[in-house]
């Protein structure tokens, strides 16, 4: 199983991003697609997630700016950033808790979202 994004990149505050992540592989199901960051010298932390009923989870912080959406015929998630501010800057990593032969969580390459003031 692979999963690889893509859409990070340079932009100033107040500008949008679109990041995309597409799994592939011996994949039976997925259950849950979703987005996480890490920031220097912090956590990897939740920012959003979107499960295959469409149910969908965001952090406070990005609530109101930022929209989960998925394509389950494509296993792609993408996540559109607007209104980005110098504090989003981070690496951001998809994640999807998916099913192979057994369930399991696995991590795409992270993508770098720098946000300039």
């Amino acid at each position: 199983v692979q999963l690889q994004a893509s859409g990070g990149g340079l932009v100033q505050a107040g500008g949008s991003l679109r990041l995309s992540c597409t799994a592939s592989g011996n994949i039976l199901s997925i259950n849950v697609m979703g987005w996480y960051c890490q920031a220097p010298g912090k956590q990897r932390e939740l920012v959003a997630q979107i499960t295959n009923d469409g149910t969908t989870t965001y952090a406070d912080s990005v609530k109101g700016r930022f929209t989960i959406s998925r394509d389950n015929a494509k296993n792609t998630v993408n996540l559109q950033m607007n209104s980005l501010k110098p504090e989003d800057t981070a690496i951001y990593y998809c994640n999807a808790i998916l099913t192979t032969y057994y369930e399991g969580r696995y991590w795409g390459q992270g993508t770098l979202v720098t946000v300039s003031s």
